[in-house]
């Protein structure tokens, strides 16, 4: 069962180029699922889940960015307490995670995006791991044209999210996402086109068996 791990910075099309890789390698592609598993197993709420997940709008990562003020907000084994939900580690929740991932992986195969998954399935024999990134001034030109938005609103989401998730890995990995050591194939999706990531990343993938 084939394993692609993707590490997208913001407006480098990574939940476009994820279903579709997914698609031809035949395998699922794997990003909401998780925090709706987690959720279950934990027996807490989607949205509870998600505000503890890197990929969700208003996820953990933001109070690393300082994008969100929950109330009574620490860490280091500490609950993290949400506005009507139950008391919830962050920790506890990463470790959720990342068992999902790693069955995920083991069981079914699949495209993982996000959420760690070239350091958490490091390990994983057969794995890809791939980096989609650019140039800030190109990921703001991409986002402001196909979010329909100004280069100054889509420079502010583009640093808001690649803070959020870089101190996600950070806090939790003692990791930097950016590192290309981590990854085997890093692609700048702003100047190769979507289709072409898209086969680069299938032709790699098969080329591991």
């Amino acid at each position: 069962m084939r394993v692609v791990t993707i590490s997208a910075t913001y407006g480098t099309a990574g939940s476009q180029i994820g279903p579709a890789v997914a698609e031809l390698l035949g395998v699922p592609f794997v990003d909401r699922a998780i925090p709706s598993a987690v959720a279950e197993e934990l027996g807490c709420t989607l949205e509870e889940a998600l505000a503890h997940d890197d990929r969700a709008e208003h996820g953990l990562g933001r109070l690393f960015a300082g994008a969100v003020r929950l109330p009574t907000v620490t860490f280091g084994g500490v609950d993290m307490y949400v506005p009507g939900a139950m008391p919830l580690a962050p920790e506890e929740f990463v470790r959720r995670t990342e068992r999902m991932l790693t069955e995920m992986a083991r069981n079914q195969g699949g495209v993982f995006l996000g959420r760690a998954g070239a350091v958490v399935l490091a390990g994983h024999p057969g794995a890809l791991h791939v980096r989609l990134d650019a140039p800030l001034r190109r990921r703001i030109r991409q986002t402001a044209t196909l979010g329909e938005l100004s280069e100054r609103e889509a420079r502010r989401i583009i640093e808001d999210n690649d803070r959020a998730r870089a101190a996600y890995v950070r806090h939790f990995y003692r990791a930097d996402p950016g590192d290309p050591c981590q990854y085997h194939l890093v692609l700048d999706s702003t100047t190769i086109p979507v289709r072409t990531c898209v086969e680069l990343i299938v032709k790699a993938a098969e080329s591991l068996d």
